[in-house]
């Protein structure tokens, strides 16, 4: 199948590229500006807020479908810049969108925990009502009504805690933190799951084979706290002599609200019997084992 990518040089855009071209797809790697240390890849600039740009890039690479994970992903940027929130993630995937339905093929776009509140106690499924409290969780429920209105054959795929090989993630960051610092603060009262954008991919890819188009959430097994899951990594890479202090979200210095419990639980996935993620630990130790860096914005 011929795919179109946007955000390919994004942290999941470059796994996600890698694993549909594995998987014997065409892929057309996309993204507005290229990541520091991959200027010889192969990829097209694109601007997914024109309009007449995204339509160009779709129609002359010849897309059965599209992969939509480009966003404004900053969220205290997006709490500060509204507007430019709304201009990425919501123009951006209405333009993504409107190139889709013209051609009458799939989309696939990828969303967040953040549409929900998180004043459940339970993990969230597909069904749940949603609530955003923050703008970046707006602008990218925004994105996925425009995407239900446009295009009857959408997949909406959310994920939460994203972790990978390229760029910087939580884990990456507190790895970082142990070359130079013994202690630090933590969040210790919000609950969620590390997702490892190879395993994200993964599933995504498998999707695009699916006629069973509608909303998925896509996450790694389990859940945890932030200050657990800096605790998890550091045990895991043999770090000793660092003290990580929980403290409560209310006390990080952030203009953003955030949920205080967003674990989704891969409901569609578990009707249809095809739930296969396996558990953050599984997918830590391999991200720790593997690790590369690539600098650039994470």
């Amino acid at each position: 199948m011929r795919i179109l990518v946007t955000g390919a040089n994004g942290m999941l855009g470059i796994d996600l590229c890698n694993v549909l071209s594995d998987a014997g797809h065409i892929v057309t790697r996309t993204d507005i500006n290229v990541r520091p240390g991959l200027e010889t890849a192969a990829w097209v600039p694109l601007d997914i807020t024109d309009a007449m740009a995204v339509q160009t890039a779709v129609e002359s690479c010849k897309a059965e479908a599209v992969i939509h994970p480009a966003a404004f992903t900053n969220v205290d940027g997006c709490e500060k810049d509204p507007d430019t929130a709304f201009r990425i993630n919501a123009l951006g995937t209405w333009c993504v969108a409107a190139a889709c339905a013209k051609l009458q093929i799939p989309i696939t776009y990828i969303s967040t925990d953040f549409v929900f509140d998180g004043t459940k106690t339970t993990p969230y499924t597909e069904f749940d009502p949603v609530n955003p409290i923050n703008h970046y969780g707006a602008s990218k429920l925004a994105g996925e009504r425009i995407v239900e209105r446009l295009c009857y054959r959408h997949f909406i795929v959310r994920t939460q805690w994203l972790n990978g090989a390229y760029g910087r993630s939580f884990a990456s960051i507190m790895l970082d933190l142990a070359k130079t610092r013994t202690e630090w603060e933590v969040v210790g009262d919000q609950i969620g799951s590390p997702t490892f954008t190879l395993d994200l991919a993964r599933t995504i890819t498998a999707l695009q084979s699916s006629s069973l188009y509608g909303t998925y959430h896509v996450a790694n097994r389990g859940e945890c706290s932030w200050h657990t899951f800096a605790t998890t990594i550091l045990q895991m890479s043999g770090i000793k002599g660092i003290t990580l202090h929980p403290i409560p979200a209310s006390q990080w210095p952030s203009p953003t609200r955030r949920p205080a419990y967003s674990t989704l639980r891969r409901y569609s996935l578990e009707l249809q019997g095809r739930d296969d993620l396996r558990p953050w630990q599984e997918a830590l130790e391999e991200f720790l084992k593997h690790r590369t860096d690539i600098s650039g914005p994470g």
